[in-house]
């Protein structure tokens, strides 16, 4: 498998060579050496590097945590902060830029020998790792939101507590909410049930759950007759974590 490649954004460029040596050696590509904040960016989007290790303070209009941000939002690439200031100021703006991890210079006596290999490796592995998983998680709910919208039933889904987490476009055209509205309100809200012949829609059900003919009342007052059923969500222990309600116009 190809080594990683990894940018490393540094202004001082003795250090910049000092971290290139200790990444080379620790078996990782370097992408390239980088020296201000306005350049990452620019150089991120043109390599597309897998890891982007980013010094906090860097000279010039942009600093580090800027430019990460940047980075982060147009491409998707995980950053690791390097930094010999761990001010409580500088690490509450450069956590809301959800780094991939941290490492601090004085920590491990930068100024003579940049890393511990080891620490370094930990570090970047994880943050690969972790990034890979993320992007593994976002791509598979990208792929079912696609599916959902794509169904002729409506479909509603609900958190443990029975509040609203997801709606396709047809449950919102059903209900006359639409998903910004309706995340996060009770189910009974949104999906206003005036009359039930066997309806059983509560969260924590242990089968699936049908009801037949059932009037339920859109945000405009229209009252519309529907069909379906409820699911409940489990989590990876088999624990009831939310419902699915898919429903459709009576016919």
């Amino acid at each position: 498998m190809a080594a990683a490649q990894i940018m490393v954004v540094e202004d001082e460029r003795i250090t910049a060579k000092d971290i290139q040596n200790a990444l080379e050696s620790a078996g990782y590509g370097v992408a390239d050496l980088v020296f201000s904040g306005e350049d990452a960016v620019r150089k991120a989007g043109e390599l597309q590097p897998d890891l982007v290790l980013m010094d906090i303070k860097l000279e010039g209009e942009m600093d580090g945590i800027e430019a990460a941000t940047q980075i982060r939002e147009r491409y998707d690439i995980p950053v690791i902060y390097l930094t010999a200031y761990s001010n409580e100021g500088i690490v509450q703006r450069a956590k809301m830029t959800e780094p991939a991890g941290y490492l601090l210079k004085e920590q491990f006596g930068f100024l003579t020998k940049p890393f511990e290999e080891s620490e370094l490796n930990t570090t970047i592995e994880i943050a690969l790792y972790n990034h890979k998983i993320e992007k593994r998680l976002r791509n598979r709910e990208q792929w079912l939101a696609a599916i959902l919208k794509s169904v002729s039933d409506a479909v509603i889904a609900t958190d443990s507590k029975g509040r609203v987490k997801y709606m396709n476009p047809v449950a919102e055209d059903l209900t006359g909410w639409i998903q910004e509205e309706a995340i996060g309100e009770d189910l009974d809200k949104i999906l206003k049930i005036l009359s039930k012949e066997s309806a059983n829609i509560e969260p924590g059900n242990t089968s699936t759950d049908f009801f037949d003919k059932t009037v339920i009342k859109a945000k405009d007052g229209t009252k519309l007759l529907v069909s379906g059923s409820t699911t409940p969500i489990k989590d990876e222990k088999g624990n009831a974590d939310g419902l699915a309600v898919v429903f459709r116009k009576y016919r």
